[in-house]
């Protein structure tokens, strides 16, 4: 082997420069070495070369493509291959972590929730890879990195290559595809045709390992581990680890049938059994058509499946219609099931509430994405197809009225309300109120919250009386209502500190404004069931439930974990619904990435890390990205260096947010709340010295575009009326603050030109959002700019061109809008580049930015096509609670 690394060195040099050994494998050697061209450490890996000569260079190439291809968060990607010398290589991130099988050398047995989580992690990967017709083929720990705790799957295209090449070819070089304690029985027998099902079993035996230290199946020899596997059963997981819960255990043995048919039929559905503590086995759901159901995260819809999805549905709606009384039965069911809202009227809901289920559980309406914008939309549970709701166009934030036969939502600043049964909306009065949070008392009556962040209780005639207010010696910002209590005056609301999206739980009597604490934690929202439960949603997305006494305000068990990775918006509310009938409703997390993306709509990660990337803002010398995302409960604004690939923190306020660059490069701004208001604040972009006070203002302000040169930046505010309002704020001097744009209206999203001549905004004054630019600082009319919509506008570095994300047909386009700014604003042409569906929108500050080589940076977030019904929820924190699991 070194001679054949003195050959690679020497016909590498000009490529890489190879450092030192770091690790030998069965079929490669894993050398570390620096990426001349990128300059960055990279995992450089040499085939054995009597394997290199079994399978070809041509054949090897072609197969390890397949890793190329692959664009996943939990998958290491393919940098690099080739042939050099007549040895075949293949370059690959250099992890700073370790192996699974480093961690398993180590500490033997790992935390039941961990295994969990890596293996739910691994298998997102190996779904996505087999959705793409991709088997790995060789799972196990020594393939899964733990990079910052998240685990990456490694080698998908070798295993591919190495198969092609043939049991009999591979038997002349003494060495065997796969690892006998992971081998699946039909991998282990020789079968040619491997399904994605044998990846499930090797995921399943790495998980096996992970709880109870050792793999299912030993021996002292290859040739016996192997018996084992195709003839003998696993030994039951418990018995030797009795901390693990009944349904993981029962999801790892299903994993691990002998027949592929009998295990799950996706890597998805296994990563579901070992997260949903009611799903089954298939061979179970099989014997019992009421069994709860798996989640399956297949976004393909198959139509021969459509007249089962009716049938589950139709389970659910009738479920739904049980009262307080008749639940809790022996017969009652409990069960999950996933809700497609299809591409052409998809979820949406950046930044608001999307979706509420009506009172006895049966109806679901969600903020869908049309051909022309949002729009609300209704689904009953015994039916396939939504449809939209008239008169509902630019909703946000719905809510059922507590007897089921309307709807409320926000539209504009006004609270809005339209019958089921048709008709125009009619305004719900709320007096001289700008509700920013709004609950049904009963049926006439609303509790909201004002500007000032107190509670206010609306008749129906719109009289107005406050009853609760927050307490500012707290840093309390505002009391947000989220439901009544069966007495009629006690609310569940939480107090929420400055910007913050989150807080303490409270129940507030709505005579007396007294209250007391319900829940000992930081919570993002919660709901109560008249059968006596409560569920709530950390700010991590963990949704939580246990018994709760109204009476006392207590909960008066441990609480139950429901489900992990609930959507909980940046800024903004948990993505889920509450029936009193038993249901409960939410939209799932999907893992986010920060990409880089070209006019052609291809794009590549600007990162491997997954986080809830927010604000991304490229460095004026496309170095740097500044965003925000949250991290360990911290959120804060960190700045990534592209070339490094490295993470800086730049923030320490726990709520820094919305970061925007000087035109030097030199600083960067951003808001946080301090003292209960928010303010702007800057520092060094190196991350050096202190945070400089910008502006403590009014409450809901932020940068929005700095003015080149730096003197002074235009803010995003909340005018006395509730709108969005745009405002000069000077940055030296006495700093007085100017009005831009005040009205009635949202004007929102500014961006100055690089020539800081012109003001790009959008507003809602026409109906809805559209796109304008005016001279800066004026005067001079302003010019529509948008067709049909828009939202987001940003300028191109040398300002001859303007995006915005538009409403197209299908989808939602980004536009670009080529100008002409000299001697007069003119438009000479509009083009659509590529579809944004798929990335994150933000209010009111665009959620992208373009840099200087052309390519914008987006948070990516997948089709938000997919919601999760729980059926009979409070059954299931019942029969967990009295047996103790959690």
């Amino acid at each position: 082997m070194a001679d054949a690394l003195e050959r690679l060195t020497a016909a590498l040099e000009e490529r890489y420069a190879i450092e030192r050994q770091i690790g030998v494998g069965g079929m490669a050697t894993v050398y570390l070495a620096r990426d001349l061209r990128h300059d960055r450490l990279v995992a450089l890996k040499l085939l054995r070369p009597e394997l290199g000569a079994v399978i070809g260079a041509d054949r090897f190439l072609s197969e390890i493509r397949t890793t190329a291809r692959l664009q996943h968060p939990h998958i290491l990607p393919l940098f690099d291959s080739g042939e050099a010398d007549g040895l075949l290589y293949y370059v690959m991130p250099y992890v700073e972590g370790v192996s699974l099988r480093h961690r398993l050398d180590r500490e033997k047995q790992l935390p039941v929730g961990e295994a969990v989580r890596i293996a739910s992690e691994v298998a997102s990967a190996l779904d996505y890879a087999h959705r793409h017709d991709v088997i790995h083929r060789d799972i196990k720990p020594e393939n899964i990195l733990l990079h910052d705790g998240r685990a990456l799957v490694a080698d998908f295209g070798i295993a591919l290559a190495v198969s092609n090449a043939g049991a009999t070819r591979m038997t002349e070089t003494g060495m065997s595809l796969g690892t006998p304690h992971y081998m699946s029985p039909e991998q282990a027998m020789g079968e040619r045709e491997i399904t994605a099902r044998s990846d499930v079993y090797a995921l399943g035996a790495v998980t096996y390992e992970m709880l109870t230290g050792e793999p299912p199946f030993t021996g002292p020899t290859a040739q016996a581990i192997v018996a084992k596997v195709v003839t003998e059963e696993p030994r039951p997981l418990i018995p030797k680890r009795r901390t693990i819960p009944p349904h993981v255990e029962l999801a790892v043995i299903t994993a691990l049938e002998k027949l592929p048919a009998d295990r799950y039929a996706s890597a998805a559905e296994f990563a579901d059994a070992l997260q949903a503590p009611a799903a089954t086995a298939p061979t179970a759901v099989r014997q019992a058509a009421v069994a709860p159901v798996a989640v399956k995260r297949d976004r393909r819809v198959l139509g021969a499946a459509a007249l089962g999805a009716a049938a589950v549905l139709a389970l659910a709606f009738l479920a739904g219609r049980m009262t307080a009384g008749e639940r809790g039965t022996a017969s009652t069911p409990v069960g999950r099931f996933v809700l497609t809202t299809g591409d052409e009227h998809r979820w949406t809901g950046a930044g608001f509430v999307g979706l509420t289920l009506s009172p006895d559980g049966t109806t679901l309406v969600y903020l869908g994405q049309n051909a022309r914008g949002t729009q609300l939309y209704r689904r009953r549970l015994d039916e396939l197809v939504p449809t939209p709701i008239p008169g509902t166009e630019g909703a946000v934030s719905p809510f059922f009225s507590p007897n089921g036969q309307s709807i409320a939502f926000y539209q504009g600043n006004t609270i809005r309300r339209v019958s089921l049964a048709g008709g125009a909306p009619a305004t719900v009065p709320t007096g001289d109120v700008i509700a920013t949070a709004a609950s049904w008392l009963d049926d006439q009556t609303l509790a909201i919250t004002g500007l000032d962040g107190s509670i206010h209780t609306v008749g129906g005639s719109g009289g107005v009386t406050v009853v609760a207010r927050p307490d500012s010696t707290q840093g309390e910002a505002a009391l947000l209502p989220f439901d009544v209590l069966p007495d009629g005056k006690t609310v569940i609301a939480l107090a929420i500190p400055g910007a913050a999206a989150s807080g303490r739980a409270y129940g507030i009597d709505l005579e007396s404004g007294r209250r007391r604490p319900i829940l000992d934690q930081v919570v993002a929202g919660l709901r109560y069931d008249p059968a006596g439960y409560l569920a709530w949603v950390l700010p991590d997305g963990t949704l939580l439930g246990a018994p709760f006494d109204a009476g006392r305000l207590q909960i008066t068990s441990t609480p139950v974990t429901l489900a992990h990775g609930v959507r909980v918006s940046v800024g903004g509310p948990p993505q889920f619904s509450v029936s009193r009938a038993g249901n409960l409703v939410y939209v799932p997390e999907v893992p986010f990435e920060l990409r880089l993306v070209n006019r052609d709509g291809t794009s590549v990660p600007a990162t491997e890390l997954t986080r809830r990337f927010h604000s991304p803002r490229i460095s004026p010398d496309g170095r740097r990205i500044a965003m925000d995302f949250s991290q360990q409960g911290s959120r804060d604004v960190w700045s990534l260096d592209l070339r490094q690939g490295t993470l800086t923190r730049l923030t320490f306020d726990n709520d820094g947010h919305d970061p925007v660059w000087s035109s030097d490069g030199n600083r960067i701004a951003y808001a946080t709340a301090r003292g209960g208001v928010i303010g702007m604040f800057s520092r060094s972009a190196d991350g050096s010295g202190g945070a400089e006070s910008l502006y403590v203002g009014r409450t809901a302000e932020t940068v929005g575009a700095f003015i080149p040169g730096g003197n002074s930046a235009v803010v995003i505010s909340v005018g006395t009326g509730g709108s969005f309002d745009l405002t000069l704020m000077p940055l030296s001097g006495a700093r007085t603050p100017e009005q831009i744009l005040s009205t009635p209206f949202n004007e929102f999203y500014p961006a100055i030109s690089p020539d800081g001549r012109w003001l790009a905004y959008a507003s809602d004054e026409s109906g809805q959002s559209e796109i304008y630019v005016r001279p800066f600082p004026g005067p001079g009319a302003k010019l529509v700019i948008s067709q049909s919509g828009g939202s987001e506008p940003v300028w191109s570095r040398d300002g001859r061109e303007l995006f915005y994300r538009g409403f197209g047909q299908q989808g939602s386009p980004l536009i670009a809008v080529t100008v002409q700014t000299s001697p007069e604003f003119q438009v000479l042409a509009r083009r659509e580049l590529f579809d944004v569906s798929e990335f994150e929108a933000a209010v009111p500050h665009a959620n992208y930015d373009v840099g200087p080589d052309g390519r914008f940076a987006m948070v990516y977030q997948g089709r938000l096509s997919e919601l999760v019904l729980v059926q009979n929820w409070t059954e299931e924190v019942r029969r967990r609670a009295t047996t103790g699991q959690r």
